[in-house]
């Protein structure tokens, strides 16, 4: 066994990338604080290819040196836009039929490992501030909460570990 080369890998150009058909997916960052967790999800939607990804609120926006620092590139190939709130982003996927789930813990939240998401449909996932979590107003509008089960000490996920992992779970079950 041995590890491949970067040119063995088969990964597309970012042209390429830009002309390939995206998943119905969009990720919406909710006033996320750190420009690493930006950058890692710019390139978790790169792995996924996502649609595209709204940075919200106080959410930065590319370029920056340290959302590069973890993106390694992605903010060139993944699609982005930026909303004042996020109630802006979220109105305006429901009004293209996205379906609207909040990535939280929240009373009558829906384990990840029982939400199967339908080939059909088209998906907004927000993921909310590293302190605070999704706005009310936002999960307000939701059409389902999502919550990655724990077992630990700890109440919550790093955001862009919450990424990966919720991106990972609905590229499976869309494949299957």
């Amino acid at each position: 066994m041995r590890k491949l080369k970067n040119e063995e890998l088969g990964r597309l150009s970012v042209d390429e990338y830009k002309a390939e058909k995206k998943r119905p997916i969009v990720i919406v960052l909710d006033n996320v604080r750190s420009m690493h967790n930006v950058g890692s999800a710019f390139r978790t939607a790169d792995a996924f290819l996502v649609e595209r990804i709204y940075l919200c609120g106080i959410t930065a926006k590319p370029p920056h040196r340290d959302i590069n620092k973890t993106a390694l590139g992605a903010t060139e190939s993944v699609a982005w836009t930026h909303r004042e709130k996020t109630k802006e982003a979220v109105d305006e996927l429901k009004g293209e039929g996205y379906k609207i789930i909040c990535v939280e813990q929240v009373d009558e939240g829906v384990p990840l490992q029982d939400f199967m998401p339908y080939r059909d449909s088209k998906y907004c996932l927000i993921f909310g501030n590293e302190v605070f979590g999704v706005e009310d107003e936002v999960i307000a509008e939701a059409d389902t909460c999502l919550e990655i089960p724990q077992f630990g000490t700890k109440h919550s996920l790093n955001v862009s570990v919450s990424i990966g992992v919720v991106m990972w779970d609905f590229f499976k079950k869309l494949e299957d």
